[in-house]
């Protein structure tokens, strides 16, 4: 039998280092559900781990009064804060992006334009994201913009790509590559797939099918024919209602796949060179939060 795990949460307070400091083109995706009991949860950008260091954006959602705060803290006081409508339910997801831009954070909610909140000081002294408060946190990345060389990501994320979806896997596929994507299932949902091109060659083909029954179908389309179908499985998170995480790391051998940062298939190259393998499509009953390759 086939049967999810449990969905692990991060432990708060939880910080995540940004080395080098956030720069316009970055972004910052913060992943969770708030419990039933919640009164508040809290995203700061601060400039270092020590209590009472400078906090260039705080990001404070509270149930009590059904508001939401943003602010700054600097110098040991905090500024004029600017009041919002809390888009946030107890017992509901949470899905936030803040995308760095030159003059401002510009700020998504579950899918949605929320509000900008201005700099007050450089982004560029952010050192550290913090997660605190009633929340039950499921992931936190932080991913670069573009022509960021010094840094190991080098490749903006796709936020909100419309489905179906066809992309050019920027250098091709190579070794030590990994692609992201994050997403959410209908909860009508029948299947959806993930294709692996290579000009008109099939690379790797992965469909996942919810109704009428539950398998995760790998195979490629190479020559014309198709090959050894593989299904085995020990869990499968990809259900309707779950929202999910989905890393794909590329070696010389393998596709290697993790669910929600837990280990999921791997599958065996059936095309080579893999650096022909450029273009990813992703089609079927599924929404997607962001692709990062």
């Amino acid at each position: 039998m086939i049967t999810s795990p449990e969905i692990y949460h991060l432990a708060l307070p939880y910080d995540q280092p940004v080395l080098g400091g956030l720069r316009p083109g970055m972004s910052v995706y913060v992943n969770g559900t708030v419990p039933q009991d919640s009164d508040s949860f809290s995203v700061d950008f601060a400039c270092c781990q020590h209590k009472g260091a400078d906090i260039p954006f705080h990001f404070s959602p509270r149930f009590k009064f059904e508001n939401l705060v943003l602010n700054t803290f600097q110098s040991h006081r905090w500024g004029k804060a600017e009041i919002h409508k809390n888009p946030f339910q107890k017992g509901e997801h949470v899905e936030i992006i803040v995308i760095v831009n030159e003059a401002e954070y510009q700020i998504f909610v579950n899918g949605n334009p929320f509000c900008n909140y201005s700099h007050r000081f450089p982004p560029q002294r952010v050192q550290i994201i913090r997660i605190d408060g009633d929340l039950e946190l499921q992931s936190l990345n932080v991913t670069a913009g573009p022509n960021m060389e010094d840094t190991i990501m080098t490749n903006p994320a796709i936020y909100y790509p419309p489905m179906p979806y066809t992309g050019d896997i920027p250098g091709g596929l190579g070794a030590n590559r990994t692609i992201t994507v994050q997403g959410s299932i209908p909860q009508n949902a029948k299947r959806f797939e993930i294709n692996f091109m290579a000009g008109q060659e099939l690379a790797l083909h992965i469909n996942f099918r919810m109704k009428p029954w539950k398998a995760v179908v790998r195979n490629s389309f190479l020559q014309g024919s198709w090959g050894n179908e593989e299904s085995n499985l020990t869990f499968n998170p990809f259900q309707p209602g779950q929202h999910f995480k989905l890393s794909i790391n590329c070696d010389n051998h393998e596709f290697k796949f993790y669910a929600n940062d837990q280990p999921f298939f791997n599958y065996t190259h059936r095309y080579v060179p893999i650096k022909h393998i450029r273009t990813l499509e992703i089609e079927g009953d599924v929404t997607l939060s962001y692709i990062k390759y």
